[in-house]
């Protein structure tokens, strides 16, 4: 023990020592909450919702639907004038996004997938395709389904900045009510490697950030509850 320390100052000495380990502590602990959050809910927080506006035809007949692969996107036209432009999601290379000249040939606002599901057996639900399910089968829900060709079609679903689909067209939830409302049995489908319209109106086209997010628990994806509709007003007029 050095000489000039008295017990009674050896204590306070020890007190103090603890006290800046523990401040130290406190203050990496906030920092790494802080980090934590950042890249958690606070990131969440403050990304922008995607969403956008549909406009009103002025005659239905004359809508028609383009889709660009590379450029990941969807036009809703009505001669020369956008009444939707959206980011999508398409094909991955091993189910690539069809492409040609095709018609809107059914629609169903509550579709579920034929193929990739869950099965279900009493309260255990696990992911299954549909030929592999013990229980009983409940396909994945595909909402807002606006068939082009028999197996294919646009739906609600996350839209991935990467080819991430089966070959299907996702849209984001907020965009698939307002395309469902613009695209009508036999409404002309172009889908091609571009679009005239990626130099234009497509060009910086914004695009979802919630992609990654988690799914809802499987027991509301096996549900009506997978099925929410939209509360605002899907078309508005042009301005």
């Amino acid at each position: 023990m050095a000489p000039h320390l008295t017990k009674g100052g050896l204590h306070r000495c020890i007190a103090t020592s603890q006290m800046k380990r523990l401040l130290t502590l406190t203050a990496l602990t906030a920092v790494a909450l802080l980090t934590g959050c950042v890249n958690g809910p606070v990131h969440r927080a403050l990304r922008t919702p995607y969403n956008v506006t549909a406009y009103k035809p002025h005659n239905p007949n004359d809508v028609r639907i383009k889709v660009s692969l590379s450029n990941r996107a969807v036009y809703v036209m009505e001669g020369n004038t956008p009444l939707l432009v959206t980011a999508c999601a398409i094909g991955k290379a091993d189910h690539p996004t069809p492409t040609g000249n095709y018609r809107i040939t059914s629609k169903i606002p509550k579709k579920r997938s034929g193929e990739y599901g869950f099965s279900v057996s009493g309260d255990n639900i696990h992911p299954a395709k549909a030929s592999e399910a013990t229980g009983h089968y409940v396909g994945f829900p595909m909402a807002w389904w606006s068939e082009f060709t028999p197996g294919y079609g646009f739906h609600e679903g996350a839209v991935w900045p990467i080819p991430r689909t089966h070959g299907c067209i996702r849209l984001h939830k907020n965009v698939a009510p307002k395309f469902y409302a613009l695209a009508k049995p036999g409404t002309p489908v172009n889908i091609a490697s571009s679009q005239p319209e990626d130099a234009t109106i497509g060009k910086d086209l914004k695009r979802p950030q919630d992609y990654a997010d988690p799914d809802p628990a499987n027991s509301i994806l096996v549900s009506d509850r997978a099925f929410t509709q939209p509360e605002e007003p899907l078309l508005v007029d042009r301005p």
